[in-house]
């Protein structure tokens, strides 16, 4: 054959391929593929009453006591609504065409709404004031630069803002009038560090400020409003500690915090600002504490225990230093926030079988009220499977924690397994319900494991480093004992393993398949990173300091030997898996030249890669539609190379 006609051939072949991504009616206008097969009507039916299971998320009481705010989706993204009753309509008010987050500013009963909206997944959030009174919304920054919101005034005519606006980079403190556009006024310059503003005193005089360098590592500090001036506060012990959270007392004498100081957990602690004594609040409940908040009237605090993944609710009350324990559902409970009246706390609740919800508890009685009831896409809700929590032995003999999902229906044969890897990389798998897993349990007859390797957080502060720097691929040896784990298991058949994961998940797919690539059959990544030193060199700006903190810092030559060395970019030849890339090309954590090297030096050497790429999405597909279509892709993925139909 001639170079003339292998060159048209190898053109008419790719124009052929990119011909019958596009002609696929299901596929999102901003979404392109390659290598990916037209998706089938079958997947889509299977798929659809999965895909339109809804949730509900708690976003906070309305000040006037009438009722309460939450976070779902009728459309295509998330919008906030307010419900006026348990089990009552869902009044939406919102209608960006992105996901929406917010809340009602505090203090005020007209309703008004503080808005924060980024575009395509770009995380430049923007801020909109929502006028109730006028049917207006209108935004208040700047239109360009990214806003995170920090802690307001409690009569609501201020607000804390990390703005970007100086220099692109460096997220300084601005206070912000929540009615007046463009009212950013420069509290503090942060100059390379990270701090966020938890909470402002009664008076309006304090801040309290946390700066984050790691998980691993935190300061505290005081601000004076008036003065502009930080003054740190000191930890009841020497060296690095973590900061989970702060707040003030209602008459700003006292500062509450978690911090894992002297404690291999975070830990509930007052301290006095005026005699500088500390005294912890949840001794005895050798768990993370991974919530709390302060009443602003009473003083009462609300904590929530983080126990192996699943939730407990404690309430503190200062009058009598008693610690009540309050019983709730298994599941993840989040957003904690008393009721005007003090007399309630309102909170989301996730249960690995049933969509999360909007919840309140009776304080006086603990009764628990159920607000919202969300729809499961006509699915019998008896049929969602609950996971078994397993654990299973690493390389070291460490025992590895995990949760194990099966089919509820008897099968003839072992079952195919999917091993899905959480991203943070200090994140944790706690069992929340994902329409993703029920459909794989339930309609794919695939078992689903969920393991919280090494580095991962809420088993302690010593388990949370050992992954650091140059012990990164210790996490990905764990999978390999899970691996070893899984041939033993009688039920689960070890010659049909997938793995799936998003992020720094991504990157432990990738890192599967170079080390374990003749027991993996296929590797789903999602946003993931291929290369440390690639993603270091391009993350945004605002990024780069606080995940060289994390998984160490490129420049070094030691540490950037370490990650040329177990770059999965540089490890594609031990691939042997089938691959699919999935990524967003505004994406400003994990940049989407990851995805693009990846796939392209898979697909030189000689092998298939299916890409699913979005134009309007970041890290991760936020819009319905277009995570529709990546579930289905997923679906056809696995169904082809796990062998299951």
């Amino acid at each position: 054959m001639s170079s003339r006609i292998s060159t048209m051939f190898v053109f008419l072949l790719t124009a052929s391929l990119a011909l019958a991504d596009d002609a696929d009616p299901r596929k999102p206008a901003a979404i392109h593929t390659q290598d990916v097969p037209v998706v089938s009507a079958e997947v889509v039916a299977k798929l659809s009453q999965y895909q339109n299971t809804r949730a509900a998320s708690f976003r906070g009481w309305a000040p006037d006591g009438n009722g309460l705010l939450i976070s779902t989706r009728f459309g295509n993204a998330a919008q906030l609504h307010r419900v006026s009753q348990p089990g009552g309509r869902r009044e939406q008010i919102t209608f960006f065409d992105e996901p929406v987050a917010g809340r009602f500013i505090p203090g005020v009963s007209d309703g008004a709404l503080l808005l924060s909206v980024d575009r395509g997944g770009n995380e430049n959030a923007q801020l909109w004031l929502s006028d109730q009174q006028k049917f207006q919304t209108r935004l208040l920054s700047d239109g360009k630069t990214r806003n995170l919101v920090g802690a307001w005034r409690t009569d609501g005519s201020a607000v804390i803002v990390a703005n970007n606006r100086r220099n692109g980079k460096d997220m300084d403190l601005y206070r912000v009038n929540p009615r007046k556009p463009d009212s950013f006024e420069r509290l503090m310059e942060v100059n390379g560090q990270t701090w966020e503003a938890d909470d402002w005193s009664h008076d309006g005089k304090w801040l309290v400020l946390r700066r984050y360098v790691s998980a691993n590592e935190s300061y505290a500090a005081l601000f004076d409003v008036e003065k502009k001036e930080r003054s740190d506060l000191t930890l009841p012990t020497e060296g690095k500690v973590a900061i989970g959270q702060l707040a003030f007392s209602p008459d700003g004498r006292a500062v509450y915090l978690t911090t894992d100081a002297d404690s291999e957990f975070l830990r509930l602690a007052r301290l006095d600002l005026a005699t500088r004594k500390w005294s912890w609040l949840s001794d005895g409940l050798n768990w993370d504490v991974d919530e709390f908040t302060v009443n602003p009237d009473t003083g009462r605090v609300a904590f929530l225990i983080n126990e192996n993944g699943l939730s407990r609710l404690f309430v503190w009350t200062p009058e009598t230093g008693q610690r009540s324990d309050f019983q709730l559902p298994l599941g993840v409970v989040s957003g904690l926030e008393f009721s005007v009246d003090d007399g309630s706390l309102g909170f989301t609740l996730a249960r690995p079988e049933a969509p999360a919800e909007a919840y309140s508890l009776r304080l006086a009685d603990g009764e628990l009220t159920r607000w919202t009831f969300s729809e499961v896409g006509g699915l019998n809700p008896a049929s969602f499977v609950a996971p078994t929590r397993i654990q299973f032995k690493s390389f070291d003999g460490r025992q590895i924690p995990a949760y194990l999902y099966k089919p509820r229906a008897a099968t003839s044969g072992k079952l195919p397994v999917l091993i899905s890897i959480h991203g943070g990389p200090e994140s944790q798998y706690r069992p929340l319900f994902s329409a993703a897993t029920q459909f794989y349990v339930n309609e794919l007859g695939i078992a689903v494991l969920h393991p919280n390797v090494r580095g991962s957080a809420g088993y302690g502060k010593t388990y949370l480093q050992l992954d650091n720097a140059e012990k990164r691929e210790d996490s990905v040896k764990d999978i390999g004992g899970l691996l070893d784990w899984i041939a033993q298991q009688p039920e689960l058949d070890a010659s049909r393993v997938a793995v799936i994961g998003g992020s720094y998940g991504g990157y432990m797919v990738l890192a599967t398949l170079t080390n374990f690539g003749d027991r993996i059959k296929a590797g789903i990544d999602i946003v993931g990173i291929a290369n440390f030193i690639t993603f270091l060199e391009r993350t945004a700006p605002y990024r780069v300091d606080l995940r060289r903190a994390e998984y160490g810092d490129e420049r070094q030559p030691d540490m950037r030997a370490v990650f040329e060395r177990i770059a999965p970019l540089n490890n594609t030849d031990k691939i042997r898996s089938e691959l699919l890339v999935i990524h967003g090309r505004n994406d400003p954590r994990v940049p989407f030249f990851e995805a693009e090297q990846i796939a392209a030096k898979v697909r030189a050497s000689g092998r298939s890669v299916w890409t699913v790429f979005a134009d309007n999405e970041g890290h991760g597909f936020a819009k319905k539609e277009n995570a529709d279509y990546q579930r289905a892709v997923e679906a056809m993925f696995l169904r082809k190379h796990l062998g299951v139909k």
